[in-house]
């Protein structure tokens, strides 16, 4: 009954921002961490960020200093703010969490379909 869907990736030159958002339908009951990853041509998925229910939030080395993860409870979406791309930022980004839905017994991992961001002049 949960769905996630991202938005916001697209084409950006190099120096430049984008701002993804991942919004979860249903009716969520909690969530207890909400995160980014990535997947560049030719590697593995990486973790980017995390947030967890508290707010505590954690990052890649890599994105440290330039992307922010933050997070709107109300409307059950979490966004990465991405600034100074670097062509290196090139992958597909996907949304994941754990919560626990209306009618769900427990909490369970979600994954959304991913957006491209592409980052090249």
């Amino acid at each position: 009954q949960v769905q996630l869907v991202e938005s916001g990736g697209g084409l950006v030159q190099p120096g430049g921002s984008l701002r993804l958002s991942c919004a979860a339908s249903g009716t969520i009951l909690s969530i207890n961490v909400m995160g980014w990853y990535r997947q560049a041509p030719g590697k593995q998925r990486e973790l980017v960020a995390t947030i967890t229910r508290g707010g505590n939030t954690n990052y890649a080395d890599s994105v440290k200093g330039r992307f922010t993860i933050s997070k709107d409870n109300a409307k059950n979406t979490v966004y990465l703010q991405m600034n100074s791309l670097k062509p290196e930022d090139t992958a597909v980004y996907y949304c994941s969490g754990n919560l626990r839905r209306l009618g769900g017994p427990r909490s369970s991992d979600y994954w959304g379909q991913g957006t491209q961001v592409t980052v090249s002049s």
